[in-house]
């Protein structure tokens, strides 16, 4: 699967935008610029995203697909993990979990902050 629907799928979010805070990634972002909020890092063959509030949310991705979900390095504890794009998680539970992590991003900030839907 290539990547590119994911991306446009993540950055075509309300009020999404994209970034390179770091030279050579991209990241799907929410909210207005000095402000704006990660949900997405979009890699080549991966995809980091909040998969739960907490650990034991997100760790049911790592249950379900253990050879295709791990946690991801220095947020993880957060419930961040990163998911495989070319493994065995179909491209439906892909988008889903861009879409989840949006909302728990989203529902986070402040109202102001918050895209217009």
């Amino acid at each position: 699967m290539t990547t590119d629907p994911l991306h446009a799928h993540a950055l075509g979010k309300p009020g999404a935008w994209p970034d390179s805070p770091w030279e050579g990634d991209l990241v799907a972002k929410v909210g207005p610029g000095d402000r704006g909020k990660i949900f997405a890092f979009l890699g080549a063959t991966t995809l980091g995203v909040k998969c739960g509030f907490g650990r034991d949310e997100a760790d049911e991705w790592l249950d379900r697909h253990p050879a295709d979900a791990s946690v991801m390095a220095y947020i993880g504890r957060g419930g961040w993990n990163t998911l495989r794009t070319d493994g065995s998680i179909p491209v439906e539970e892909l988008v889903e979990a861009i879409d989840d992590s949006y909302e728990m991003v989203v529902s986070r900030m402040p109202r102001r902050d918050r895209p217009i839907t």
